[in-house]
Order: structure tokens, then C-alpha cells, then sequence
């Protein structure tokens, strides 16, 4: 997997407080292709906040797939539902996305598409 969660330790001597952050770690393309590609080729900045929001909640669950509201992603993101509504769309639009709903009105379940990186071919082709 390209992402890793870290646990870093921060301890402070006077107030006796533990902090934890977690560290996630992103594939290369994404800072060095898709990030100038998203946010300046497209135009869409926000598309790509909501591209690393959702990539920050897998790596942080360790899973495939992570179910979020479109106000969900909004509030933890500081974007209007109406722009991240738009970037999903065009986030699906691009493949980097997919998204199912069990009903209409059900809150979607995303996975990331990494269309970079290739399957690897066998020995006999």
C-alpha cells in the first residue's frame, strides 16, 4: 500500500498532555501530478481537497471503501455542499473516484481510483 499510518508521540513536561498525531503518507503522483493537474489544469482546487479528504479517512480507517454525507464531507472540509457536490462529479467524471448508494437518499460509500498505477504484467506476456 503506498499510504502508512504513523503514530507520533508528542509529549509536553509542564501540563502533563499526550498528543497523537497521525501521519499519511500520499503516493508521489498525487502531489506532483495530480495536484497541479487537478488545480490548475481543471481549475478545480476543490476537487482535489475532497480528492485528499477522502484519501486521509481511508488511510486512517485502513480501509477500501469510506461512507460519507455530502454535508459531512463539507463540514470536515470547509467547502460548500454545492462545491463538493461539484467535485465529486467531477472527481467520478475523471475515474479518480467511485461511488455507490443502496438507495437514492442512502450516504455514499467512495473508494479511490489509482488509474497511475498499472497492473503488473506477468512473466508470459
Amino acid at each position: 500500500m503506498s499510504f502508512v499510518n504513523e503514530n507520533v508521540y508528542d509529549y509536553s513536561v509542564n501540563n502533563y498532555s499526550l498528543s497523537i498525531m497521525k501521519k499519511i503518507r500520499f503516493d508521489s503522483y498525487v502531489l506532483e501530478t495530480l495536484m497541479p493537474d487537478l488545480t490548475g489544469h481543471d481549475k478545480k482546487p476543490s476537487a482535489f481537497l475532497v480528492y485528499i479528504y477522502l484519501w486521509s479517512r481511508l488511510a486512517l480507517s485502513r480501509s477500501r471503501t469510506v461512507q460519507a454525507s455530502l454535508q459531512t464531507i463539507a463540514n470536515e472540509t470547509g467547502l460548500s455542499k454545492s462545491a463538493v457536490q461539484a467535485s465529486l462529479r467531477h472527481l467520478l467524471r475523471r475515474r479518480l473516484i467511485r461511488s455507490e448508494q443502496a438507495s437514492k437518499t442512502a450516504v455514499p460509500i467512495y473508494s479511490l481510483q489509482r488509474p497511475w498505477r498499472r497492473p503488473a504484467r506477468s512473466a508470459d506476456s
